[in-house]
């Protein structure tokens, strides 16, 4: 797991307009909240996003991006913005490769089923690439708010 201190994994994926985008050169400019979900258009993810959106320019005055991360498609991501009015930049990390490096994905139980699946958790990483918060299985409502709270002690 990584640990406030660490450098952050680097990465380009794609975003919902199948545009890529190049992590290091967000971070560069901004403070960067990553965001990692279990599945678009479900209730704690739809409940997250919706939370992150209301307070996105909150996050922009203190001088924040928020960027969500699943293994859904961009057609999936781009729907989900597009039905909720999403200001969260979504990536899609559909081969799982950025999951793994930031150790969220990971066996889940539920029901008594075990399956693999991402826990949902946040990064707030700085300008320089290092991370300063990993808040790893974390609960979606009101997390939003906590993690705002967090980026404006930076």
């Amino acid at each position: 797991m990584l640990q406030p201190g660490d450098s952050a994994p680097p990465f380009s994926l794609p975003d919902a307009d199948m545009e890529r985008v190049d992590i290091t050169r967000l971070w560069a400019e901004h403070n960067l909240v990553l965001c990692f979900y279990p599945k678009d258009d479900t209730p704690g993810c739809t409940m997250e996003a919706l939370e992150f959106t209301d307070l996105h320019e909150d996050f922009a005055a203190a001088g924040a991006d928020i960027v969500g991360i699943s293994r859904d498609t961009c057609a999936s991501h781009g729907a989900f913005r597009d039905k909720y009015g999403l200001s969260v930049t979504l990536l899609a990390d559909t081969d799982g490769d950025v999951c793994d490096a930031y150790g969220v994905w990971r066996e889940k139980e539920k029901n008594g089923i075990k399956k693999m699946g991402i826990v949902r958790s946040t990064f707030i990483v700085g300008r320089d690439g290092v991370i300063r918060h990993a808040l790893y299985d974390i609960k979606p409502k009101g997390h939003a708010e906590r993690v705002l709270e967090l980026v404006r002690e930076l």
